[in-house]
């Protein structure tokens, strides 16, 4: 059983939160699925909005499935977000993707 299988059976349970759904789109990430990693990332989100982590992965993901205008919402929500929390490295990470995209 992998990782996925793992979380999908978590979710299937139930067990829906905010980190279920960061592992369930970091996994889908990771297999370049960036359309489900998309979905449980927004689902991350919606369940905690002051998810940095979540915020960065989710607008990675949506550069990677070429949504490049989604994505650079989803950066600069995210580096206010991050901001607010005081997470100064995800704050300056996003800020750099960020730059590169708006470069393209």
């Amino acid at each position: 059983m992998t990782q996925l299988d793992t979380f999908k059976a978590l979710l299937e349970k139930g067990n829906d939160n905010e980190l279920l759904r960061y592992s369930l789109g970091n996994e889908y990430f990771k297999l370049d699925d960036f359309e489900q990693s998309i979905i449980h990332l927004k689902k991350a989100i919606e369940h905690k909005p002051s998810f940095s982590a979540a915020w960065k992965l989710y607008a990675k993901a949506l550069t990677e499935n070429k949504q490049n205008d989604e994505a650079i919402a989803a950066y600069e929500k995210g580096i206010n977000i991050a901001e607010e929390n005081g997470d100064i490295q995800a704050v300056k990470e996003m800020r750099v993707f960020l730059k590169r995209l708006e470069k393209d």
